[in-house]
């Protein structure tokens, strides 16, 4: 008998575009009934610790809804946000797989669902299911890409003001749906958070912002951020 949460797991899968980080997204729906077997769901408030950087791994964390911000920190107490984490993203897999320790802390920023499954039963799965391998071997070849992406703008971009300009450009093309004239990105983030991501600090981060804001480029509306002038974004880019 499958869950409420199972049932919304199979038609989701079912009629979405396929992504890579969505691992269970077109499989055939006995995998998907094998998948409901061994998870747990749960639901966790904001600010919700699942696993920290070093410890060893229990087990993968399949995001339903809400956000996880995945984060690395220096022994001088330094931290950099490595990703934001959105629905249909699984927490936790190369380590699961590898036995060795989680590579970063995985912390909700929103009132969050997840599904939790056991380390030896998602190798077993993954031993029965071919399926679920080949798409597994798909989401960690896109996470290299990804990661690889993240190396270059972080790495070669010449300013803090290019590294923002990045960010906000990613997100507004991943959010954007088109109903609205403009694109809207809703943050939802504290400027430190941000700083964290582009690897800069908070003050840097409220001087660029105010900087966009008075060349009209961007202005807010409560937590969301409207993007004003697209073109004039892209140009901190290429003029960087």
């Amino acid at each position: 008998m499958l869950t409420p949460y199972g049932m919304d797991l199979i038609e989701s899968c079912l009629t979405c575009k396929l992504r890579a980080d969505r691992i269970f997204c077109g499989l055939p729906v006995p995998v998907l009934k094998a998948f409901e077997g061994i998870k747990f769901t749960s639901a966790y408030p904001a600010d919700s610790v699942l696993f920290v950087e070093g410890q060893q791994p229990r087990g993968i964390f399949v995001l339903c809804k809400g956000r996880v911000k995945l984060s690395i920190s220096a022994s001088n107490g330094k931290t950099l946000i490595v990703k934001i984490a959105e629905p249909g993203e699984v927490l936790g897999m190369s380590a699961t797989i590898s036995g060795k320790p989680y590579e970063v802390r995985a912390e909700t920023i929103d009132p969050s669902q997840l599904s939790f499954v056991k380390r030896d039963d998602f190798l077993t799965f993954l031993r029965h299911n071919a399926e679920a391998c080949f798409k597994l071997a798909e989401q960690l070849s896109e996470k290299y890409h990804n990661a690889c992406n993240e190396v270059r703008s972080l790495g070669l971009s010449h300013s803090a003001a290019e590294k923002l300009a990045r960010l906000l450009l990613e997100w507004s093309a991943k959010n954007n749906d088109g109903s609205h004239s403009e694109m809207r990105v809703k943050l939802g983030l504290t400027h430190e958070e941000i700083a964290q991501m582009i690897g800069t600090s908070r003050e840097t981060v409220s001087r660029l912002f105010a900087d966009l804001k008075k060349r009209q480029i961007v202005q807010s509306e409560g937590s969301t951020l409207v993007i004003r002038n697209l073109a004039a974004l892209r140009g901190v880019v290429t003029n960087s």
